[in-house]
């Protein structure tokens, strides 16, 4: 075999790539995870992503799980998901990605925080989240995007558990169609070759018994896909011209603009002022929007409710104005964002 071509990064972390590959032996000589689990979880490497994540998702959907040894918030996470998997029995499977292990897969899903967890779906990747969810959002997560799958036509091997609403509905079109990811990697981060043109979309165009999905959705999409983030903004911004109480573009937008917000702070210097300087408005807001970005949603709400509470006048009406155009980042009825208007409203009333 010829020596392939590794980065700094990789080179620099053998010693967790040869830990993995040890433990990935184990496990085959003890029966391995995909055994124990029947095939529902399977380990990931950068030589096997093509197979075993992108053309497998043409007919299943895939999860990915990206974690690592020293990870903490993985720890708490990756048994949830296992467990869900286990349960689903294989009508989707839950895929791990060793991220020291596999350092060029990692750089090319843009991976910057862990636990993340994305969903592949046609060899197309799907939303995401950051950061150790509950067992309760994790399902919901799942959920939405076990919907997408069966709108693109995968025969699942489960039934839903129940009919989906109307409601139901229109979130499960604005998750596929138009959410941002998460994590903010765009499709086109996957290795050369592996999402090959002929890929389908993530996002159905329309319910097929309902209004067609917004064009600015799928616009702004395939900005984000291309790395364009003003053309993703311009794509909402024109959609809520059109409907100005449109809560997709909303939050889009809103996450968008959070993206753009972090991409050009010094995150080294912004977190040191907001060290030195606790009631510096500006600085804490900054360390929110990375906190946020980097799925740590209690720690943003928190340190901008802090400077609520500590501030007065101007700087707290900054705060606070701060605060809620982070909520409009998270869906409506997030459970972040309850706890957090229910205590800003005791703070201000």
């Amino acid at each position: 075999m010829q020596p392939r071509d590794f980065s700094l990064y990789g080179a620099v972390d053998l010693g967790a790539r040869q830990t993995a590959a040890q433990r990935r032996q184990q496990a085959a000589e003890s029966g391995g995870t995909a055994d124990a689990s029947n095939g529902t979880v399977i380990e990931v490497s950068e030589e096997t992503f093509n197979t075993d994540v992108v053309e497998r998702s043409r007919t299943v959907p895939i999860i990915m799980d990206l974690w690592a040894e020293w990870c903490g918030p993985c720890k708490q996470l990756s048994p949830v998901l296992e467990k869900l998997a286990a349960e689903a029995a294989g009508q989707w499977i839950l895929a791990k990605v060793d991220v020291d292990a596999n350092p060029q897969l990692s750089a090319a899903l843009q991976v910057q925080s862990i636990p993340m967890v994305v969903a592949v779906l046609g060899g197309q990747l799907v939303d995401g989240f950051l950061g150790a969810m509950p067992e309760a959002q994790v399902r919901q997560w799942i959920s939405q995007v076990l919907a997408v799958a069966e709108k693109m036509g995968m025969q699942l091997t489960a039934p839903a558990a129940a009919d989906e609403t109307d409601e139901d509905a229109a979130d499960d079109d604005a998750f596929a169609a138009s959410a941002v990811p998460a994590s903010a990697v765009p499709a086109s981060a996957v290795p050369a070759g592996a999402v090959p043109a002929g890929a389908v979309p993530a996002g159905p165009g329309g319910r097929p018994d309902g209004p067609p999905v917004p064009a600015a959705y799928a616009e702004a999409r395939a900005a984000m896909e291309r790395g364009d983030l003003d053309g993703a903004a311009q794509a909402f911004e024109q959609e809520l011209k059109q409907s100005p109480a449109d809560p997709v573009a909303k939050t889009g937008l809103a996450q968008v603009n959070l993206i753009r917000r972090v991409s050009s702070y010094d995150q080294a210097q912004v977190r040191k002022a907001a060290a030195e300087h606790p009631d510096d408005v500006e600085a804490q807001s900054k360390v929110a929007d990375i906190d946020l970005a980097s799925g740590r949603i209690d720690e943003a709400f928190d340190r901008l409710l802090g400077v609520v509470r500590r501030t007065s006048g101007d700087e707290r009406d900054q705060a606070r104005a701060h605060l809620v155009s982070l909520f409009e980042i998270l869906p409506p009825r997030d459970p972040h964002v309850n706890r957090a208007r229910s205590t800003l409203s005791s703070l201000l009333f």
